[in-house]
């Protein structure tokens, strides 16, 4: 097969719609089950690409949640402690395959922003995978394969809709790639950037020491942001993102949206959350919709009377601005990426502010000086990688 019809484009209004093959050739996919649309293979195809990638840098399984077209959580398959496995609501299925760690790790992330995401996985689905994929409000998967109990998991969700890629991992797409914008082809070789070790190598800190941990940070950070809207800044932490600012105009911008929902990420550990007794018929997103408000400033929305009642066994405390910055400066050893230069020392200034110790971008501004002497100020370690990474 190389073409797949789709039901329209990227709205209803806009058809026909298809996924093919230029040259004619047999697609790499092939649909399981479902029927997948724009977006969703929009998300698939940079999804794959994404963890295909974290893989080969980093020889552990990997999976990603994108959300119109832009990851809202990435990571590897590291163990989970007691405390990640409870704030992302997989401390009641038992000790997780490394696969599902990662995308409990992808998921657990962001949770708001992956709310109906499409998943994307490195190694075969397997049962603890599609277990834990089963529970969650997803569009779909992508995959290299998937056993038989996955698949047949995977096949009762969504009363039996839901979208299930297999992708084959030995394609190699061509060197060339081409899109339209407004009837006119826009052509450019596609973005093959090796990233690896090496390309951390120029550390412009006086702090040089980067830790093989935060060297599989870096990684992370840097493979995230080139299938990541720009402009983009990423935080990472222990073989997972915990921050995307994506598809900001301005650079800072993109530094204190990573840096808030990483402070979110940390936050929701504090024991004032963990802590947090909900009523039993309180489902996962609810609780998830809770938790964000409560750790906002507009807490009084589920604390006030009448609407506490609605969601807690008992009401909790007010988590004051003081016992969240106590909290948030025990938050350290994070890693920030850039797909651009940082042109001024404010995005140091916030990056330190989420526990960045780390950081890996281009180089190149008229500023450097300024901002390489705000990470020493810090003892940052600082790595100039020459390379931008803009993805549209």
């Amino acid at each position: 097969m190389n073409e797949i019809q789709l039901k329209y484009g990227c709205n209803p209004n806009q058809k026909p719609s298809r996924i093919f093959m230029e040259d004619g050739s047999d697609l790499p996919v092939e649909v399981l089950n479902g029927k997948p649309g724009y977006i969703n293979f929009l998300d698939a195809f940079n999804g794959y690409q994404l963890v295909k990638e974290l893989k080969e840098a980093t020889g552990l399984p990997a999976a990603t949640s994108f959300k119109h077209v832009s990851p809202a959580g990435a990571a590897v398959g590291l163990p989970l402690s007691e405390t990640l496995a409870k704030i992302y609501w997989v401390d009641d299925l038992g000790e997780l395959s490394p696969l599902a760690c990662a995308y409990a790790r992808a998921r657990g992330a962001d949770r708001m922003s992956s709310f109906g995401d499409f998943i994307a996985l490195s190694d075969e689905c397997d049962a603890d995978t599609a277990r834990l994929i089963k529970r969650e409000v997803s569009d779909g998967v992508i995959a290299p394969g998937y056993s038989a109990e996955a698949l047949a998991l995977l096949k009762e969700k969504k009363k039996g809709n839901y979208n299930i890629i297999k992708i084959d991992p030995s394609y190699k797409p061509a060197a060339i790639e081409r899109k339209q914008v407004y009837g006119i082809t826009f052509e450019q070789g596609r973005n093959e950037l090796d990233i690896n070790g090496d390309l951390f190598g120029n550390i412009v800190t006086k702090n040089k020491d980067i830790p093989e941990k935060a060297l599989i940070d870096m990684k992370i950070a840097m493979i995230t942001l080139k299938y990541t809207q720009s402009n983009s800044v990423c935080y990472v932490k222990d073989g997972q993102a915990i921050g995307i600012g994506a598809g900001q105009q301005s650079r800072i911008h993109c530094t204190r949206l990573a840096g808030s929902k990483a402070d979110n990420w940390f936050l929701r550990q504090a024991p004032e959350v963990l802590g947090l007794q909900f009523i039993d018929s309180l489902g996962r997103a609810d609780r998830d919709n809770t938790i964000d408000v409560y750790m906002s400033d507009e807490y009084e929305d589920v604390l006030k009377e009448g609407e506490w009642q609605k969601r807690f066994k008992v009401k909790p405390e007010v988590f004051t601005v003081e016992k969240k910055k106590a909290w948030l400066a025990k938050n350290t050893d994070v890693t920030c990426g850039s797909d651009a230069f940082f042109p001024f020392s404010d995005n140091i200034e916030r990056a330190h502010k989420s526990g960045v110790k780390y950081i890996a971008q281009p180089g190149g501004s008229v500023r450097d000086d300024l901002v390489i002497e705000c990470a020493d100020k810090y003892g940052m370690v600082m790595a100039f990688t020459g390379i931008r990474l803009f993805h549209h």
